[in-house]
């Protein structure tokens, strides 16, 4: 049996204090895998440099040079980190039958990789790391995440509860999400799409050692905005809602001025034609604005622009320096 060649996918941004223990834990797994016969001795890892502005890159190019399970991609600029996280997986889709991606700050279990490894060779195409706690959360940031769950699930966008893209995904499942055009990047809603076996393995999540979170509260809040508005119109659809209602509520109001001139009781009245004024202005600003939003993701998806460029890629120059070994070794074999 032909063991899968596995690639692990890091993106990373500013994290040179936490990166060589990384890669230290990524390497001792890897080296676990094969000694076991899990995967084949051609697996190897990925490291995205999304546009940082430390030493990461360095450290990447360093170890690659010591270690040959280690590759990297330097992209020319910062791009976010799903974009970052696209790139290693249009990179490794040539070499790889598995792929797992994990981020750079250690926080997700790196011992669960052997347990989507074994799940992929008992037939699964993609397996979820999920977090079966949220103890290391604050209050707030606990109750909001699963505060967007819900609301995502109402808006019946498939999203897997409490699981980030801390995922092994198979070479035909990769096939297929790179499938996907847009622009606008929801990877968390785009790989439940796919179908396929999928299946869920449950670790704890730990504190982050070194450095500091990505995703402050403001990129949060985007993340979440930008998965609603790119899987589903119900903000633009509750708008117009709003709208008949409003419009509804104008004209019982309206009925009950007419009402009250005819019978004489009409007096002056700054405060509600003033109140009137700021909700209904404040209404249409809304409506605008979300609007704005779905016409302003139309405008980035049919501009087709590149979503990254790679400055320096050492994960393609390895792959076709081996492509080239093995084609001089079918050659020798021959002649």
């Amino acid at each position: 049996m032909k063991l899968p060649v596995l690639t692990i996918i890091v993106p990373c941004y500013n994290e040179e204090e936490i990166l060589p223990k990384t890669m230290d834990e990524l390497t001792a797994v890897l080296l676990e895998l094969m000694e076991l016969k899990l995967v084949s001795n051609n697996s190897n890892m990925l490291f995205v440099d999304d546009g940082s502005k430390d030493h990461t890159w360095n450290l990447i190019q360093v170890e690659s040079m010591q270690n040959h399970l280690v590759r990297g991609i330097k992209l020319a600029g910062n791009v976010g980190h799903q974009n970052a996280l696209l790139a290693g997986l249009e990179a490794a889709q040539r070499q790889s039958d598995c792929v797992i991606s994990i981020d750079a700050d250690l926080q997700d279990d790196v011992s669960v990789i052997r347990t989507m490894v074994e799940k992929y060779n008992d037939g699964y195409d993609i397996v979820y790391g999920v977090r079966d706690k949220r103890q290391t959360d604050t209050f707030f940031k606990r109750n909001t995440a699963l505060a967007f769950y819900r609301v995502m699930g109402t808006l019946g966008i498939q999203l897997i509860p409490n699981h980030a893209d801390y995922r092994l995904m198979s070479k035909r499942a990769l096939k297929e999400l790179l499938k996907y055009k847009e622009r606008n990047l929801f990877l968390r809603g785009m790989i439940p799409l796919i179908g396929f076996s999928q299946t869920k393995v449950f670790y704890e999540r730990k504190e982050r050692e070194r450095g500091i979170s990505k995703y402050p509260l403001k990129k949060m809040l985007s993340f979440a905005f930008d998965g609603i508005t790119s899987f589903s119109v119900a903000p633009i659809r509750f708008v117009t809602y709003l709208g008949f209602i409003t419009l509804l509520v104008s004209i019982l109001a309206g009925g009950y001025a007419l009402l009250q001139k005819w019978l004489g009781n009409t007096q002056s009245g700054w405060t509600s034609i003033m109140i009137s004024l700021w909700i209904i202005g404040g209404l249409q600003l809304i409506g605008i604005g979300v609007v704005g939003e779905y016409i302003g993701k139309i405008f980035k998806e049919v501009k087709r622009r590149p979503i990254y460029a790679i400055d320096v890629d050492h994960y393609s120059e390895n792959l076709e320096d081996e492509e080239a070994d093995e084609a001089a070794w079918k050659r020798k074999g021959t002649s």
